[in-house]
C-alpha cells in the first residue's frame, strides 16, 4: 500500500491536533517579560504550578480565531488576486510576458539569477515579503512559457526570500529589532551580511536552475507532472504587442509597489496599507484600461474567488501557534532548547543557536516576534558560551529566514504555493535540498565568524 501525503488543508488540521497534544505533554511554563519593552527575562524561567488544560474544543475555536488573526493578509491575498485580475484583463500582463520572453527566452539562467538576486536583495535592505505576492501569477506564466514550470518559479520568489532574510544587511523586522535586544548598535556588522548575500544567491540560483533545466528536458521530470496550473497561468497563444496603455499601467504597478514598500520602511504600514495601495492600484488600471464598472468588479470578483483555498489555508495554518500560545508551552519550548548549548563549545553553540531558532520559528513564525522570545536569551546566553552577540544575531537571522522557505506556519509562504497551484508536500519535496544546503553553508560561516572574531 503506497502512502499518499494529505491534502495541504489536512496536514495542516494534522498539525492543529498534534499541537493540541504537545500542549497537554510538554510542562506549561513563561519568563517573566519587562513590562516596558516586552522582553523575556533571562533566567525567570517557571513552571505553572496548577496545569489548565486545553479541551478538544479548543482545537476548533482555535479556527475562527486564526482566520480573524490572520485576517490581514488574508484579505490583502483577495485584494491581489482581484486586481491581478483586472491588469490581466487589461491585456498588460500578457504583453509583459511577451518582451520578457523575448529578452530572456534563450536565457532561463538569466531569469533566474535575476529575480532570486532581485528578491533578495529586496528583502535584505527592507525586509520585503508579502509585496512578492503579486509577481507569482506572471512568474508561472513566464516558465511556463519558457518550458520551465509553476515549480521553478515558486523557486524563484521564495529563495530570494528566504535568503534575503537569513542574510538580512538591514532588515528591519529581524536585523533592528534583534540588534537591539542584544545591545548591538543598529545595523552593526552589515558589510560582512551584504557579502555573503551573494554566495547564499548563488546556492539557491544553482538549486532551482538545476531543477529547471531537468524539467527544460524533460517536462515529464517536473514534480507537478500531469497537475493541471492555476487559474490565469497560462501563457497565451499570442502574445499582444505592448502600448502605451500597458506602460501606464506597469508604471502605475510599480509606483503602487514603491509607496508600499516606502510604507512599510518608514512608517510602519503592513498588509492593510498594502492592501489599500494594490486596491487603488486596481481602480487606476481599470481606467486606463477602459474596462468600465462593472467589467472591473467581474474581473475583480473573479480574481479574488480563486483565492479562496489559498485564504483558507493561511487561516488554518495561524492556528498551529494560536493552541501552543493558548496552551503556554512556547516558553518552555525555548527553556529546554536552549540549555544543551551551555555544553558544547562556542563554535558548535553557534551552529546550535541556528538550529534552535529554526525549530521555534515552527512555533513562532514572525521574525520580530521571534527576537522578541528568543534572543534576551540567546544574547546572555551567548556571553556564557564564548560567542559573540552579533554572531548569535546571524545564527537568529538564519534559523528564522531560511525556515520561512519551508514551515507550513509561515502565511507568506501557503499564499505564495496557493496562488501558484503547488502543493506543500511538493514544495516541500523540492525545497528540503535547498534548506540543507543553506544551513550546511550557514553553519560553516557561523564556526568561521567566531573564529574571526565577527562582532
Amino acid at each position: 500500500m503506497n502512502f499518499r501525503v494529505p491534502h495541504t488543508l489536512a496536514l495542516l488540521f494534522f498539525l492543529m491536533v498534534a499541537a493540541l497534544v504537545a500542549t497537554w505533554l510538554v510542562p506549561q511554563g513563561f519568563f517573566a517579560q519587562d513590562p516596558d519593552t516586552g522582553r523575556v527575562i533571562p533566567g525567570s524561567y517557571e513552571v505553572v504550578e496548577e496545569r489548565e488544560l486545553l479541551s478538544p474544543l479548543a482545537l476548533f475555536t482555535a479556527v475562527p480565531r486564526a482566520f480573524a488573526d490572520a485576517a490581514p493578509i488574508i484579505f490583502f491575498l483577495f485584494i491581489i488576486g482581484g486586481v491581478l485580475s483586472i491588469i490581466r484583463a487589461t491585456g498588460t500582463i500578457d504583453a509583459l510576458l511577451g518582451r520578457l520572453l523575448e529578452r530572456f527566452r534563450d536565457r532561463p539562467a538569466m531569469l533566474i539569477l535575476a529575480v532570486v538576486f532581485v528578491f533578495a536583495l529586496a528583502s535584505s535592505a527592507v525586509g520585503s515579503s508579502g509585496e512578492y505576492i503579486p509577481f507569482v501569477l506572471i512568474l508561472v506564466a513566464l516558465c511556463r512559457a519558457m518550458r520551465m514550470d509553476a515549480m521553478t518559479a515558486v523557486g524563484m520568489v521564495i529563495a530570494g526570500y528566504g535568503v534575503g532574510y537569513g542574510v538580512a544587511a538591514f532588515n528591519q523586522y529581524t536585523v533592528v529589532v534583534a540588534q537591539d535586544i542584544a545591545g548591538l548598535p543598529t545595523y552593526s556588522g552589515w558589510p560582512v551580511r551584504l557579502g555573503l548575500l551573494v554566495p547564499f544567491v548563488l546556492i539557491a540560483v544553482h538549486h532551482v536552475w538545476s531543477y529547471a533545466r531537468q524539467v527544460r528536458e524533460d517536462p515529464t521530470r517536473s514534480v507537478l507532472h500531469g497537475q493541471a496550473p492555476p487559474e490565469g497561468a497560462d501563457p497565451p497563444a499570442d502574445y499582444p504587442r505592448l502600448n502605451g496603455g500597458h506602460v501606464a499601467i506597469v508604471l502605475a504597478f510599480l509606483a503602487a509597489l514603491g509607496v508600499a514598500v516606502w510604507g512599510i520602511a518608514t512608517r510602519g504600514w503592513y498588509m492593510n496599507e498594502l492592501g489599500a495601495a494594490f486596491f487603488i492600484l486596481g481602480l487606476v488600471a481599470a481606467a486606463i484600461g477602459r474596462l468600465g464598472p462593472s467589467r472591473a468588479s467581474e474581473k475583480f470578483i473573479e480574481g479574488a474567488r480563486d483565492l479562496t483555498e489559498t485564504a483558507i489555508l493561511v487561516g488554518i495554518a495561524r492556528g498551529i501557534a494560536l493552541i501552543m500560545e493558548d496552551g503556554q508551552i512556547l516558553h518552555t519550548i525555548v527553556h529546554y532548547l536552549s540549555l544543551p548549548l551551555s555544553l558544547v563549545g562556542a563554535e558548535l553553540s553557534a551552529v546550535g543557536m541556528m538550529l534552535i531558532q529554526a525549530v521555534l520559528n515552527l512555533f513562532i513564525p514572525s521574525g520580530s516576534g521571534q527576537a522578541y522570545v528568543t534572543m534576551p536569551l540567546m544574547a546572555p546566553l551567548a556571553d556564557l558560551v564564548g560567542v559573540a552577540r552579533q554572531v548569535a544575531v546571524l545564527a537568529y537571522q538564519m534559523g528564522d529566514g531560511f525556515t520561512n522557505m519551508i514551515i507550513p506556519t509561515n502565511a507568506i509562504l501557503m499564499g505564495i504555493l496557493g496562488i501558484a497551484g503547488v502543493s506543500y508536500a511538493r514544495w516541500f519535496r523540492f525545497c528540503l535540498p535547498l534548506i540543507l544546503k543553506l544551513y550546511a553553508a550557514g553553519a560553516v560561516v557561523l564556526m568561521a565568524a567566531v573564529w574571526l572574531g565577527y562582532s
